[in-house]
């Protein structure tokens, strides 16, 4: 195996090191994936997902394995200093844009032990459990990593390599990556629940955030009988006293008591907003919790990291493929840090938007939010959509063209075919994709190897979602990256030649006419 070089070696066996393995293994390259621990982590962590995540585990061809494991995300309610009602999150209203529940909850253990399975299956990726990276080098051609385990040292070398190694990460620290602090770090207890009947019968029928001064407080309803309550300690207070059985009964108190459930688990955080300065050094990416970290009061920190393996994997297949080279494949696999950080930090920053609504410590500040969330509302709570709050690339391998549309994650419609209906990406896959809208047809005449046209004047879309996201955005045609994102839009059906003309040249790649 020291002669073995790998295209891609992967340190950090968690959620993002899963779904980078298994799109990558997809393509068919040689992965390797290394991580210390012996099995899955067998505590809830992250709660939640999105349906932009569910998309990805279809690519990967687990949606239906994990679905068992997920519910709809609740309302979440949010009360004021003097208990009213100041912000209420909801869900997308139907038809659903991804073709999935919007946001969901779920059960962390075995959707981690659905996605390793899956891995499993492909013979081309080779998994150590138990091993750890204990030294890493590279030089212009590969990268060496000196793995531990069972006591025994032995090299492996790859092409490339991602930490996905959480937020220690060796791998940054042995790169001398520094993470750039957004300021906010609180320290807060997280405690997970069972309850029995009668303590669903006691508690609220939402999610709720009590935004309340004398110490804020999150209650997520999880998926069955599982309950969430992430707890704001004060100053002075000792994280490790209150995670004591009778300290943390004491905090669930105004809820319940032991006798309405068990305690799974109860843990003090801290809650960071960072950054990696930069997510690429040589050869070697960063990705999930090594990359970034984020208040978790919109549960996108697992998401973020599925989005870094979803972004950088499709980059790395296609130079490693050779569909692109050069300075192109370059410039594709720097796009990544590109876009995910820029799409990290405005994020967090709206995350952290959110938590201020939550956090506010001082009784006079607050009851000043309460009145001014109230007044923006003329005093009526309307519902805002979690994912209104997520922005879009702004930045890195996209159209030239800034127009509406670009950037922003593309809808996957469920469409009539003669077996009845099927989502999107079930009948013409991932890679490149140019969709046109039904008064366009078929008339296309560039193409570029890979390119993949989709008229719905030939198969019709069922609920209109993607003619009436044309209709917002203005456009006749959508050019849609292998990750899902518009590189770019076509205002009219001149446009849509220039469109692909410019992806090709970007790309590196020749164009054809499809007539």
């Amino acid at each position: 195996m020291s002669d073995l070089i790998y295209d891609v070696a992967i340190v950090g066996y968690g959620p993002a090191g899963q779904v980078a393995a298994g799109l990558l293994g997809q393509r068919g390259l040689k992965v390797y994936v290394c991580e210390r621990l012996e099995d899955v982590y067998q505590i809830p962590r992250a709660i939640s997902l999105d349906h932009e995540i569910m998309r990805v585990f279809q690519q990967l061809g687990v949606a239906d394995a994990i679905e068992p494991f997920t519910e709809p995300f609740s309302n979440s309610e949010y009360f004021g200093a003097d208990g009213q009602l100041i912000r209420r999150m909801t869900m997308l209203p139907l038809p659903y844009p991804q073709g999935y529940t919007p946001s969901v909850v779920f059960t962390q253990p075995p959707v981690e032990r659905a996605l390793r399975a899956r891995v499993a299956q492909m013979p081309n990726v080779t998994i150590e459990l138990g091993a750890e990276m204990t030294h890493l080098a590279q030089d212009d051609a590969q990268v060496a990593l000196t793995i531990q385990r069972h006591g025994a040292l032995r090299t492996v070398r790859a092409k490339y390599a991602i930490g996905c190694d959480g937020g220690a990460s060796p791998v940054r620290t042995q790169l001398g990556i520094a993470l750039d602090d957004l300021d906010f770090d609180e320290p807060w207890l997280v405690v997970d629940v069972l309850v029995n009947e009668r303590g669903i019968a006691k508690l609220p029928r939402v999610s709720v955030q009590y935004c309340e001064p004398q110490r804020p407080c999150t209650l997520v309803l999880g998926p069955g009988n599982h309950r969430r309550w992430e707890i704001a300690l004060m100053p002075g207070e000792d994280p490790k006293a209150f995670e004591s059985d009778a300290q943390t009964w004491k905090q669930l108190s105004r809820w319940i008591d032991p006798e309405d459930g068990e305690l799974w688990r109860q843990a003090s955080y801290r809650f960071h907003a960072l950054v990696a300065s930069h997510w690429r050094q040589g050869r070697v990416f960063l990705a999930g919790d090594a990359a970034h970290m984020q208040p978790p009061f919109l549960g996108q920190g697992m998401c973020q990291g599925i989005r870094d393996a979803a972004n950088l994997s499709w980059k790395l297949a296609a130079v490693l493929a050779g569909e692109v080279s050069g300075a192109v494949g370059e410039v594709l696999l720097d796009s990544y840090g590109q876009e995910r950080r820029a799409h990290v930090r405005e994020l967090t920053s709206r995350i952290k938007q959110v938590g201020a609504v939550i956090c506010e410590r001082d009784e006079a500040k607050a009851r000043e939010r309460d009145a001014k969330l109230l007044a923006e509302c003329g005093g009526e709570v309307r519902d805002t959509p979690r994912q209104d709050i997520l922005p879009p690339l702004e930045e890195g391998f996209l159209s030239a063209i800034a127009s509406p549309g670009r950037g922003v994650l593309f809808p996957q419609p469920w469409m009539r075919t003669d077996r009845g209906l099927s989502r999107m990406d079930e009948i013409f896959g991932h890679g490149w994709r140019l969709v046109l809208c039904e008064a366009i047809g078929q008339g296309v005449e560039l193409a570029f190897p890979g390119l993949r046209t989709i008229s719905l004047a030939c198969i019709p879309e069922a609920e209109g979602v993607v003619a009436g996201w044309m209709q917002r955005h203005g456009c006749v045609a959508a050019l849609v990256r292998p990750d899902n994102y518009v590189y770019g839009v076509a205002h009219d059906a001149e446009g849509i030649g220039a469109l692909v003309e410019e992806a090709a040249i970007v790309l590196g790649l020749a164009l054809a006419c499809t007539a």
